[in-house]
């Protein structure tokens, strides 16, 4: 029976030791990972924040931070699938009703559903309208990340004339959502990230978000959402990057070549002096970026799972400063590791069959979600100055 945190962890590397069976030939055909979420369903991760009462794991964001980064080491774009599934399924716990919280937590784990969004703060807001005692939904979204493979979406509009933000989570299965096959990026290709066309979505008043007699009641806890997907990006970057490098060093051990025109020549290339400076100094950054990412985990998750009145802009800010420090960090060692991996592997490493290039491709290609250069300037303006970041879609 899996309920320690231990537990899970197991779990999740059985689930992603099948996932790296044929990650490199997915990654090459970008063919939809309807089997690969199965298989998260199938092993009970889709579930792992769920209530236990409805058979969920009833786990921690701290496990469910390091479970996404196991199954990014084998594949990173099911590790976003599953990272974006879980701040989706808690999205009610930020901002809906107790009432709720309750329905949606229990229709999502006990019918074990999968989430996706359409919420991308940089295109127009979805246009929301009444109709007696329902909102209507109606727009487009460049990114819809889940799409077909998911059970449920969440999306988000402003209501006509009033500049107020509805959340609501429908069925993804519907005719008046139709997500178009129109991702076609360089990395992160089987997130199912093309754009959405939402068309006459009718939603019920009383399963708008936090939304009690048509009014909502904002906490600070509602902002938690920024920070918490952050740290969510934070975690498959940081997978990736473990995925790179021990794909890498692997590859080294079976296959890489010692150089002998160097003067002091190697049988082996696990002998190499180049080769063994080159991987402990990987090595020791992605140790230090895993430490910062391990410390942003824990100082966010007894927030999240605390009573929502309690947050303080306070504890909301500093947890935002270290996340924003974790995600730099990670970043660029995660993208050198992804460019020096072929220094020390060797030429033949970059044919195509080994697939060593994938983790450089997703990283890049995620990593272009919001500029770095701002979250350093997060950082730095609360070391210089002690401010916190303002909450918006980005801080």
């Amino acid at each position: 029976m899996t309920t320690t945190e231990t537990d899970w962890l197991v779990r999740a590397r059985e689930v992603a030791a099948q996932l790296a069976v044929d990650a490199v030939q997915r990654d090459q055909e970008g063919r939809t990972p309807a089997a690969e979420v199965q298989l998260l369903k199938d092993n009970g991760l889709v579930t792992l924040l769920g209530p236990v009462e409805h058979g969920g794991g009833g786990q921690t964001w701290e496990t469910a931070y390091r479970v996404i980064r196991e199954i990014a080491k084998a594949d990173g774009s099911i590790g976003q699938l599953l990272g974006y599934h879980y701040l989706w399924a808690w999205a009610v716990r930020l901002v809906g009703t107790e009432a709720q919280i309750a329905a949606v937590e229990e229709l999502y784990t006990r019918g074990n559903l999968f989430f996706g969004g359409a919420v991308n703060p940089r295109d127009s807001d979805l246009r929301i309208t009444e109709d007696g005692d329902e909102l209507v939904f109606d727009g487009h979204k460049s990114f819809s990340t889940g799409s077909r493979v998911s059970d449920l979406t969440v999306l988000e509009g402003v209501l006509d004339g009033t500049g107020e933000h509805i959340f609501a989570i429908v069925p993804s299965k519907q005719p008046g959502i139709v997500f178009h096959d129109d991702w076609d990026n360089i990395g992160q290709r089987l997130t199912e990230s093309g754009s959405v066309t939402i068309s006459g979505v009718r939603v019920p008043w009383p399963d708008a978000a936090g939304y009690v007699d048509r009014k909502f009641r904002p906490l600070v806890y509602n902002t938690l959402n920024v920070p918490a997907i952050q740290l969510v990006f934070t975690n498959f970057y940081l997978g990736i990057a473990q995925g790179a490098l021990e794909s890498a060093l692997a590859y080294t051990r079976e296959r890489t070549r010692a150089w002998p025109y160097g003067g002091d020549d190697k049988e082996s290339a696990t002998d190499e002096w180049y080769v063994l400076e080159g991987y402990g100094d990987l090595q020791a950054k992605l140790w230090a970026a895993e430490a910062l990412v391990d410390r942003a985990g824990a100082a966010i998750s007894p927030i999240l799972h605390a009573p929502r009145e309690e947050v303080t802009p306070q504890a909301r800010g500093e947890v935002a400063v270290l996340i924003a420090a974790a995600k730099q960090r990670i970043v660029e060692t995660g993208l050198e590791i992804g460019t020096r991996i072929f220094e020390l592997t060797g030429a033949r490493a970059s044919a195509s069959k080994y697939g060593l290039d994938r983790f450089w491709r997703n990283l890049r290609t995620h990593s272009l979600h919001d500029p770095l250069p701002y979250k350093k300037r997060e950082v730095g303006d609360y070391a210089v100055n002690g401010r916190h970041p303002e909450p918006t879609w980005y801080t």
